[in-house]
């Protein structure tokens, strides 16, 4: 009993210092900026530009920005702009295109520390790319062609709002951040829980075991399992952590780090999925569909890793 307190305990801490110091301070500016220019008409504006491009794949004009965000700024970056598609309109159709092209894209908060370390940036900017807009496609196209599909409307045909200053604009967006991140807590939590008691059974040390062969199969070594499944039972940045360190004592190799980076430098994990799914309703409501495109846009770049490297 005094062990399952503990880990109770760790993953509360651990859950709340990810909340308050790292989704809490993006999400609050980010939200910020993306009401500012939304009022101001600058998201209209570029959306209505690229839009005829990204279409094509299902993607509205607002899906580039959360693209853009997942890419340079972080994982938690693009609940801004899926918090927008909540109320402005969007089918729910577009959102779970968007979320799959979010789940599948690398996240900027692990691609920038680790490329200190030997990432390749331009493959993994590349295939972060395509193997986005291939999840997306098939999204739209096939596992969410189901959903409602209205004619809303597309960001792009958001008018400006002038009713309110700079400044009030970018309090509110604020605030909607400190909502979302405020109903993003338990949940991370949880899954930060199920994690620790996983490692406290050794059922991961289990899991190493048994995939090391299946693994092998494909050209990836038995190295390669602790980073793998830490990224996708605990997130990014424990994988991030864990491969720090086998990088630094040479356990693992550059090369085969890039060769797995495709399948592990994502969002797509229990504490990922489990905070961009608290952005709404609408959100929540298409991630069975998104999460079946993510995990063949992420197939796709793995596969890519593995032949490049």
């Amino acid at each position: 009993m005094e062990a399952l307190i503990n880990i109770i305990l760790t993953s509360g801490k651990t859950g709340i210092d990810i909340a308050l110091y790292t989704l809490l301070p993006v999400m609050v500016v980010m939200m910020g900026f993306m009401k500012l220019m939304e009022a101001k008409g600058v998201l209209a504006f570029v959306a209505k530009i690229l839009s005829p491009v990204v279409r094509i794949f299902g993607i509205p004009g607002i899906g580039i920005f959360a693209a853009l965000q997942i890419l340079l700024v972080s994982f938690a970056a693009p609940m801004a702009s899926l918090a927008i598609m909540e109320t402005d309109g969007t089918d729910r159709r577009r959102v779970a295109t968007v979320f799959a092209m979010v789940l599948t894209m690398s996240q900027a908060n692990v691609t920038f520390p680790m490329a200190t370390v030997g990432l390749n940036l331009p493959v993994l900017f590349t295939t972060s790319i395509i193997g986005g807009l291939f999840a997306a496609a098939l999204t739209y196209y096939i596992f969410a062609k189901n959903l409602s599909n209205d004619g809303g409307i597309d960001t792009f045909t958001v008018t400006a709002d002038h009713s309110d200053n700079a400044f009030n604009t970018v309090v509110k967006g604020g605030q909607e951040a400190v909502n979302i991140v405020l109903k993003s807590i338990p949940l991370l939590i949880l899954a930060i829980c199920l994690v620790n008691f996983l490692k406290h059974i050794n059922a991961i040390s289990m899991l190493e075991t048994i995939l090391s062969p299946a693994l092998g199969v494909f050209g990836i070594s038995g190295i390669s399992v602790l980073p793998i499944l830490t990224k996708f039972l605990a997130g990014g940045t424990a994988m991030m952590g864990v491969t720090f360190d086998m990088l630094k004592d040479g356990i693992m190799s550059v090369e085969e780090f890039n060769r797995i980076a495709g399948f592990i430098i994502n969002p797509f994990d229990l504490v990922g999925i489990a905070v961009l799914m608290t952005v709404g309703a609408k959100t929540a409501s298409i991630a069975k569909p998104a999460i079946i495109g993510a995990i063949l846009g992420i197939t796709l770049r793995g596969i890519l890793h593995l032949i490049i490297f």
